[in-house]
């Protein structure tokens, strides 16, 4: 009785979700099972006393007693019966439920899952956009700055933080433009400072044959010997020609002037250079020359030849008394590939290109007898403010202005050098615009 009244106490208190969980009829007919139920076992309980009054019949009464006893039990076991079946029914129906439940929840976790990852995705592309790509962009950048090519940096983002490092790296880089350039004019007027000893060497030759030719003239003036005035009047004008010439090729070379490319014969290119260095070179250095009159390069006269006296006379430089220095130039056709020579010289380089062109080329060689450069430092020297030089006999700029230099015309250089065999320099420039 005690848990009959229980549970029609809660299915009273909780109508409502019993309603929600299982068939409301079910739920209905329960109530009602359990109310007939309570009513059948309030019967049986106030008839606990089935036997007859003492007396005539009394055997008939207890007889017809037990036969209404049995008849109830058996409506209780039936009433009991459908109480469970019913029970069972709402139980496997709140299962049914449960693992409905159950399986939504899990698709709605699944789903919620995919919706998260797909939003972490877009939203990991638009930060990629927004900050990684540009700061890897940035990266890459910096990464040729460091290498000292002065990239400038253009990024596209609209995020205001990137935007203005850009800016910040951009009004940087302007600023080491201009100080490179600055260093440069620097190397040039140093190296314009050196060559003017033997400038001026040159200059007195022509100086001295003019002086000689014009008190001869003064003296024999008198005199009627016509042809010979011609002779000496000739001697002065080709000598003021050569004095002449030497000056433009020397303020050609110091002047500061835009970057301008044009068909420069190679072969006059390095005379002229040569004839900048002839007081600079001892008498037991040999400089040779080994390139076919045809041959020209496409280039800035004015910083090419800059790049060609910074090797020749670090060339010179390199040889302690008695040498050779080689300059030799040929034509490299397109297609073809560098032979083992090249291939073992473009070892030493400041950057990884290929230089096997596509288009035609022009070798150029610069070979000395000198000491050699250590293979430790080898792939240093194209670095800016490296030098072996003592203080003071070097600024370390040199190789790293001719390297530049030698980039700038689309060109590329590497070297390779001997402990006592001395050093190659091989330079491959375009003979036409690229």
């Amino acid at each position: 009785m005690k848990y009959t009244n229980e549970a029609i106490r809660l299915l009273e208190l909780n109508t409502q979700g019993f309603y929600n969980t299982a068939n409301p009829q079910e739920i209905t007919d329960l109530v009602n099972n359990l109310s007939e139920y309570k009513v059948l076992m309030d019967y049986f309980a106030t008839k606990s006393q089935w036997t007859g009054r003492p007396g005539m019949g009394m055997e008939k009464t207890v007889i017809e007693n037990l036969e209404k006893r049995r008849v109830l039990e058996q409506k209780i076991r039936e009433m009991g019966k459908k109480i469970i079946t019913t029970a069972e029914a709402i139980s496997k129906q709140e299962h049914r439920n449960l693992r409905k439940i159950l399986k939504t929840s899990q698709n709605v976790l699944i789903t919620s899952i995919v919706l998260f990852s797909l939003i972490g995705i877009v939203i990991g592309q638009i930060l990629s956009r927004m900050i990684v790509r540009p700061l890897t962009q940035l990266e890459k950048i910096m990464e040729e700055i460091a290498d000292g090519r002065f990239v400038k940096v253009e990024i596209r983002s609209k995020d205001r933080e990137i935007v203005s490092l850009t800016d910040a790296f951009n009004r940087m880089l302007h600023e080491l433009e201009l100080r490179k350039r600055y260093l440069v004019q620097s190397e040039k007027l140093a190296s314009l400072g050196t060559l003017l000893s033997g400038v001026a060497h040159e200059l007195n030759n022509p100086l001295s044959n003019i002086s000689s030719s014009s008190q001869i003239l003064m003296e024999e003036i008198e005199e009627d010997d016509l042809k010979y005035k011609k002779e000496l009047l000739s001697q002065i004008e080709e000598q003021t020609g050569r004095a002449k010439k030497i000056v433009r090729s020397l303020l050609e070379f110091s002047r500061d002037r835009a970057f301008k490319k044009e068909q420069i014969p190679l072969k006059n290119l390095f005379d002229e250079t040569l004839q900048f260095l002839k007081g600079q070179v001892p008498t037991k250095i040999e400089v040779a020359l080994d390139i076919p009159e045809n041959i020209t390069i496409f280039a800035d006269k004015q910083k090419i030849q800059q790049a060609f006296l910074n090797l020749i006379k670090n060339a010179v430089e390199s040889i302690a008394d008695q040498g050779k220095v080689l300059i030799r130039a040929r034509r490299h056709l397109a297609g073809n590939e560098c032979n083992d020579t090249e291939t073992g010289i473009y070892k030493y380089r400041r950057y990884g290109e290929d230089c096997t062109r596509k288009q035609d080329s022009v070798n150029i060689i610069i070979r000395d007898t000198g000491a050699g450069i250590p293979p430790e430092i080898l792939p240093k020297i194209f670095d800016p403010f490296f030098t072996t030089k003592e203080v003071g006999k070097g600024s370390g700029l040199g190789l790293a202005i001719v390297h530049d230099i030698i980039e700038e015309h689309h060109g590329c250089i590497g070297v390779e050098s001997k402990i006592g065999q001395g050093t190659t320099f091989l330079i491959r420039l375009p003979v036409k615009e690229i």
